[in-house]
């Protein structure tokens, strides 16, 4: 089973109350590769300028992640810059250099067109749905999105939604797209518009898995520490996907577990700046990390 990603490649600069990082590797498409390389091969589309030193994500081709549909155009990879508070759920944002990615056109390479899953990462309704219609009807389609696009282009999420399996969502993304303020209500109104599941993600507090009369909610895993929280989205949905792929079961009881993986990946991520701590993370940390969160939440 192999995962298509379509999505962001950025060079980063992040303050948080724990030091500095400048021009790392990010973007949606490279947390969510980092994480999901774990348990599936994992196809990459993007864009990224000259300037961009493919060295920084070397790790990843040891993953079987294919840069095949990794597109170099002449000009700057896209750049982000942000500053977190003490309260790290605060962040301001201090430039967004969209460069080559304000272009970005996906194309999806032939050997790219059957994959099995298919991650449309926090990109343009429009070009995510571009995406859909050049590839197979893979086995699973999972969905991102942000406020930007709920409120900017409507008529196209609505649309790209209705094609997709599970939506990925945080509980202020859902709130507004429902224009409801209590998230169960808000859940059942998003699974009448065509998702299967639905995952609410609530940050420090964990992540909700909706399906048609049925409810699971994990809570993240406790940490005393976290250095940087940029990524900790796209690599949850990557550790998510990368477990169902592994498994090849769809399901919810697969489902439910895959929370638990996706939680756990992205309390590593956040112990360092961009995906550092991922580079170093070994299997048995992992798989040692999801026992403990297994024993945090039986009763």
């Amino acid at each position: 089973m192999n995962i298509l990603v379509v999505g962001s490649i950025a060079l980063d600069s992040v303050e948080t109350p724990w030091g500095t990082a400048k021009d790392s590797p990010g973007g949606s498409a490279l947390y969510f590769s980092s994480a999901a390389s774990y348990f599936a091969p994992v196809n990459i589309v993007g864009v990224v300028g000259t300037d961009f030193d493919f060295k920084g994500i070397d790790f990843l081709r040891q993953r079987t992640v294919n840069f095949e549909g990794i597109d170099q155009q002449e000009g700057l990879t896209f750049r982000w810059g942000g500053r977190y508070h003490r309260d790290l759920n605060q962040r301001d944002t201090l430039f967004t250099h969209l460069n080559v990615f304000e272009n970005f056109n996906p194309r999806i390479p032939e050997s790219y067109r059957s994959s099995d899953f298919v991650f449309l990462a926090n990109i343009d309704p429009d070009l995510q749905m571009q995406v859909l219609r050049q590839i197979a009807r893979p086995k699973l389609v999972i969905l991102d999105t942000m406020n930007f696009w709920i409120t900017g282009k409507r008529n196209s999420l609505d649309e790209v939604i209705r094609q997709t399996d599970i939506l990925i969502l945080n509980d202020e993304e859902a709130r507004l797209l429902t224009d409801t303020n209590n998230l169960i209500s808000a859940g059942r109104i998003i699974l009448e518009r065509g998702p299967k599941y639905l995952i609410i993600k609530k940050g420090e507090h964990g992540a909700v898995l909706m399906h048609e009369n049925s409810y699971f909610s994990a809570p993240a895993y406790p940490l005393e520490k976290v250095v940087d929280p940029t990524g900790a989205g796209d690599t949850f949905a990557g550790g998510f996907v990368g477990y169902i792929a592994r498994t090849g079961k769809i399901d919810e009881p697969t489902m439910r577990k895959a929370i638990i993986y996706g939680s756990t990946i992205a309390s590593f991520n956040v112990e360092d700046f961009s995906f550092r701590r991922l580079i170093s993370l070994k299997g048995e940390e992992l798989e040692g990390r999801v026992q403990d969160f297994s024993r945090i939440i039986t009763y």
